[in-house]
C-alpha cells in the first residue's frame, strides 16, 4: 500500500539526515496515516480512506467528509476519491431538484382545482 494521503496528496518526504560531524545519510519522513471510516450523508455509505491526522483535523473543522472531499483540490485526491466526490456531486443535484419538482406540480393542481370550483 502507497504511503499516501487520500485526500491531501501527502507523501514521504526526502532528505538527508546531518550529523555533528556533517556526515549526510540519505533518510525518508514518512506522513502520520490512519485508516478511517466515514460516513458520507449524501449516499448514506460508509467509506475507509487512508487519510493523514492533518486531513483528519481538516474534515473535523470543514463539518465532516463530504464537505472536506468537495472542498479538496481535484488534482490532490486519489482517484477513489475523485469518483466519490462526483457521486456527491450528483446526489446533491438530485437532491435540490427533486423539491423544486415537486413545487411545480402543486401550484397546478391547485390552480386546476380553483377553476373546477368557480365553473
Amino acid at each position: 500500500m502507497a504511503q499516501v494521503c487520500e485526500l491531501t496528496g501527502k507523501r514521504p518526504a526526502y532528505g538527508n539526515k546531518v550529523s555533528h560531524s556533517n556526515i549526510k545519510t540519505r533518510t525518508r519522513w514518512m506522513p502520520n496515516l490512519r485508516k478511517k471510516t466515514y460516513v458520507i450523508p449524501e449516499l448514506k455509505q460508509p467509506i475507509a480512506i487512508l487519510v493523514s491526522s492533518r486531513a483528519i483535523r481538516t474534515i473535523d473543522k470543514l463539518g465532516g467528509i463530504s464537505a472536506a472531499i468537495m472542498a479538496a483540490k481535484e488534482s490532490l485526491l486519489s482517484e477513489r476519491l475523485q469518483k466519490v466526490r462526483g457521486k456527491i456531486y450528483k446526489a446533491r443535484v438530485k437532491a435540490t431538484a427533486a423539491p423544486k419538482a415537486k413545487k411545480a406540480k402543486a401550484p397546478k393542481a391547485a390552480k386546476a382545482a380553483k377553476t373546477a370550483k368557480s365553473k
